[in-house]
This record gives structure tokens, sequence and C-alpha cells, in this order.
């Protein structure tokens, strides 16, 4: 009898690898619809690229309102733009509303899908215990995210910089570095918000922008997020160009490119994000921050040798220069939801669904947004099944 509990429970089980704001809101959106999952963590807590890796000044970019997780909006007297404390405190009240229980320091070394008894299998290392244990379930949710293992270029000499070498991930505030020279590798948001804080703490910071950028401010972003519902995208991002340009000028005069393409369509096409600018760009016209519009030619010593030809002496390096995924190490036998490079294969809006029961999680390089309604669908459809294959046994 009990065996044939915990096959009857496995048909309808989900595992869900990753347990950031993703895989909450996943578990979150299943324990609504009262499907049993198992959400497995490999750091010691959840959300831990907000509570381990991420800046002090660190603030959600976009309005509360496209923001929230699923079934739980913010708490009215959250300021619109929500600072890190904030959110952290609103994902402890989300998990303990949802009571969202996580295995933690569980890794997943593997999961494959077995026809024969139509089940996902995921082996994961408890890195406590030191064992390899296994995990059965109908239905597989990927929710490591887009911002999974931290990427820092190689880079000829590198290994000859005596200062300290960081990536964003490893930088809290720049309050540890008044008076010292810092070099900020990468011109998104993280770049562009960590080289203000340097310069606000009085470090003398140099921002190398590699790549063309957008510059937008909050209330642009909102009003085009907003006027999306009703126009094209493409007249977005026309209109996007213009304001930008009326605002902040013509931007080159500061080493900085534009884009050819829109900001929201660099979004949806290549997920990258516009700039959404918070002081940054009114330091780099009063040359506080200076800007090195090239690339990294060698690192000699403490003297960086860029492609002008220019060469300058730093103490510190922040790579702020992105994520790679992992899921193709471990996630066997998908031929078709995921790529190499762990982002989905087929477009939006039909990106979080695979064969076999394999979904992922916030990967649509829509925000938090994307992903609590990637969680809504993912529930949907896992409840749908488990309601028709209930009939049909009947």
């Amino acid at each position: 009898m009990k065996m044939r509990m915990q096959e009857e429970e496995e048909k309808q089980r989900v595992i869900i690898v990753g347990a950031g704001p993703s895989g909450l809101s996943a578990a979150a959106c299943l324990t609504k619809q009262s499907i049993p999952y198992t959400i497995l963590e490999r750091e010691e807590c959840f959300a831990s690229l907000w509570k381990k890796y991420s800046y002090d000044r660190l603030h959600l970019h976009l309005r509360k309102q496209f923001c929230q997780l699923p079934h739980k909006p913010f708490p009215p007297s959250y300021p619109p733009y929500v600072p890190k404390n904030h959110f952290l405190r609103y994902l402890d009240d989300y998990v303990r509303h949802f009571r969202i229980a996580p295995l933690y320091r569980r890794t997943v070394e593997l999961a494959d899908y077995h026809p024969v008894d139509a089940t996902w299998r995921v082996r994961a290392l408890n890195r406590d215990s030191g064992h390899l244990e296994e995990y059965r379930g109908r239905f597989l949710v990927v929710a490591t995210g887009e911002t999974t293992d931290p990427f820092v270029p190689e880079l000829p000499g590198l290994a000859t910089f005596p200062g300290k070498l960081l990536h964003s991930t490893g930088f809290t505030s720049g309050n540890d570095f008044k008076g010292h020279h810092v070099l900020v590798v990468g011109s998104g948001n993280s770049g562009m918000e960590i080289a203000l804080d340097l310069v606000n703490h009085g470090a003398v910071t140099s921002l190398l922008v590699r790549s063309p950028v957008h510059f937008l401010s909050r209330e642009m972003v909102s009003l085009g997020l907003f006027l999306l519902k009703y126009l094209s995208l493409s007249t977005v991002d026309s209109l996007m160009v213009i304001l930008s340009t009326i605002v902040y000028g013509d931007v080159t005069k500061y080493g900085v490119a534009r884009p050819k393409e829109g900001p929201f369509y660099m979004k949806v096409k290549y997920g990258k994000y516009p700039v959404i600018d918070v002081g940054t760009y009114k330091k780099i016209k009063s040359g506080e921050l200076k800007v090195l519009p090239t690339e990294i030619e060698s690192v000699r010593g403490k003297d960086v040798l860029f492609k002008n030809g220019e060469m300058h002496p730093f103490d510190t390096i922040v790579f702020c220069t992105g994520f790679k995924r992992s899921t193709n190490k471990w996630l066997k036998g998908d031929d078709y939801l995921l790529n190499d490079d762990g982002l989905p294969k087929p477009s939006y809006p039909t990106h979080w669904k695979g064969n076999n029961g394999l979904y992922c999680v916030g990967l649509s390089r829509r925000g938090l947004y994307g992903a609590a309604a990637d969680a809504e669908n993912i529930a949907n459809d896992v409840s749908s099944f488990t309601k028709h294959l209930s009939q049909q046994n009947n």
C-alpha cells in the first residue's frame, strides 16, 4: 500500500531545481493548486543571489507592480522602486506565507527522463552528508535563472595583477575603496550602478564600455512598458530613443555609443537590458567617472593595457561581466526546450514548456514579471495534465 501511494504521488510530483525568486514563484503557484513538489537549492538559503551576492545600493529597476511574485503583492507601504532590504523582507514573508521548505545544499548532478515509468529522476549531491540522493517526479522545472554562474573573461596577464579582483557578485559597497583606482569592466546596469557607488565613496573610477548603450530613466521605462500594451514595439522604441536623446543629449561625446536597435527590441531579442540611469550619467558628464570606450589588450601587473594603446594603473578591477548557465551539464535528454547556454529555444510566449513534463521558469528575459507569468502557466499546465490523467484512470 505504501509503495502504491508513493507511485501515485510521483505521478503528480514536481521537482523544482533552484530556490531563487523564480523557483519560489513556481512553488507558490503549485501550492495554490495543491500540487506536490520538491524544491532543490545548491546554496544554504533561498534567493542566494539577493542574500549573499548583491551590492548594498541595489534596487529593483522596475516599479513594484512589475516585480511582485504571484499571489502576494508588495505591501502598500513599500516605495515604488523596492530597495534590496525591503525585497529580502518580502521574500522572507513569501516563503513563510506559502510554507516553502527548500532542501538546501543539494547540487544537482544529473536529471534525466525515464519513458518506461514516465518520470524524471534527479540525482543531487547532499553537501552536508556527502551522499548522492535521488528524487523522482512526473514533472521537472528548471528554475536556476539567467544569473547562475559568475563569468570572468580570460585576459592575458590577469594572473599578474597584484590588486583586488572582484566579480560584481563579490562587491557590496564602494565604502572600502576610497582613494583607490578602480576599473569597472562592463556597462550593464550592475556595472553602471557599481561605478556610481564607487565614485560616490571617493574612488577614482574608470568604466570600460565595450558595447553601445541605451540610457533610459526609470520614468521612461515605466512609460514604455505601459505603451507596449497599446502600441507596437518598434513605435515604442522610436519614442524611447527620442526621449533619451532629449534628456541625455549626444552620449557619444562622452565615449558611449548608442545602439542601432531599440531598447525594448534588444531586451526581447538578446536579453540585453537598457541602462536604467539612477545618476551614473551625471557623473560621466561631469568627468568624475571616466569612460574607456575600448577593450583590454592585456594586464601587466598593476597596469592595464587597452586596445587603443592607452595604459592605466589600477588597484582593483571589478568584473560586471554577467553570468553563464550550467544546465547543459546536468540536464540530459532534452533536445527541445533549452539550448547549450541554458536559455529557451522556443520563442516567447511558448518558451516555458518542453516535452515529457519539462518546464523552465524565469528564462524569458522579462525579469521577475516574466518569471511570475511562467510560474502561473506551469502550475495551470500541470494541473490540467494531472486532472486529465485522473479522468482517464477512472
